[in-house]
């Protein structure tokens, strides 16, 4: 309706637009970007309008507010959902063969999506790993690119075939990797019908300690939650918690998606793995971090502001000295 209204406030005469990436926004959201824009982009000759924005760049951009904000894509969104440009029923893969615009006004290489879904797999080799990532629109160097082909045949061990979606929560996970000083090393999880679920958790921190816990609790998310909980030494509030599938397959990627609080501010973390109690793991480890590091930047600013007084009482003791 957002998108509907902001197009019909165009030929009426309107030359702003108030939108958002995904339609993000407070209550029910606000007028989709991405739509309002290839809307324009399509139906050129009928508004008279378009728009300066580079339509090859929405794809990617939004995958990445998605994953900064934890708001999952719905398959079935309009122009950048995975269904946008699927088509399964028989009378509509006859008409893609015959022309693609019998179904399709735009193409999908038109928001950077391309249209080959390449599988890749154990035997892939460097070469069509990088014209992968560079298709997906993601500019790595070759450091951060080696890192990544090392993690994609680490992942390929565990998945017999992987997507375009597992290519892109590799990307997006070393982003963040490095976005804290606490890194899991290791998780082992127990779990029986009539007894709680124990948790043994290993985790390194950047100064060089390495810390151990075992916790117990009725579920196993939440006696991972309650050994890391112990191991940092920092306690949270978990509000929302929540796991769905990268891919597709019963050895898809599963995305960990987590909201808590501490000390009145809200915090969101994701963490993505072929085991799911992994996956709920790091996206906690991903909070304690963001924590930790907010911490550290309040405790600068306080050495700032204390530095600061005594700064200027030095001057002016020194102005003193001099008018005498």
């Amino acid at each position: 309706m957002a998108v509907a209204n902001s197009l019909a406030a165009v030929r009426a005469g309107a030359r702003q637009i108030e939108c958002t990436v995904n339609g993000i926004g407070e209550r029910a959201g606000n007028c989709s970007l991405e739509e309002a824009v290839m809307a324009i982009k399509t139906r050129e000759n009928v508004l008279g309008m378009h728009t300066g924005i580079h339509t090859t760049r929405l794809f990617p951009t939004s995958r990445l507010v998605s994953q900064i904000t934890g708001m999952p894509i719905p398959r079935n969104k309009a122009i950048v959902g995975e269904n946008a440009f699927a088509h399964e029923a028989g009378i509509h893969q006859h008409g893609m063969l015959k022309h693609h615009s019998t179904y399709e006004i735009m193409r999908p290489q038109d928001v950077g999506l391309s249209r080959t879904n390449l599988v890749l797999g154990k035997h892939s080799g460097r070469h069509a790993f990088r014209e992968r990532v560079k298709e997906l629109g993601f500019d790595v160097g070759d450091a951060e690119l080696n890192q990544l082909f090392e993690e994609f045949k680490a992942l390929a061990d565990k998945k017999k075939e992987l997507f375009d979606g597992d290519i892109e929560a590799l990307v997006m996970r070393s982003d963040n990797a490095a976005a804290g000083p606490w890194s899991l090393q290791s998780l082992s999880v127990a779990t029986h019908d009539d007894q709680p679920a124990r948790v043994t958790i290993r985790l390194a921190h950047v100064d060089g300690r390495v810390v151990s816990d075992e916790h117990t609790a009725d579920g196993p998310v939440d006696a991972v939650v309650k050994a890391i909980d112990h191991a940092t030494r920092i306690h949270v509030q978990v509000r929302t918690f929540e796991v769905h599938s990268v891919t597709v397959g019963e050895d898809a990627q599963g995305e960990a998606l987590l909201t808590v609080e501490h000390n009145g501010r809200t915090y969101r973390g994701a963490g993505i793995s072929t085991n799911i109690l992994e996956a709920a793991a790091r996206a906690y480890l991903e909070v304690i971090n963001r924590i930790e590091a907010a911490k550290a930047s309040t405790d600068r600013s306080g050495e700032g502001r204390r530095i600061a007084p005594s700064i200027e009482h030095r001057q002016s003791r020194e102005a003193r000295s001099r008018c005498q």
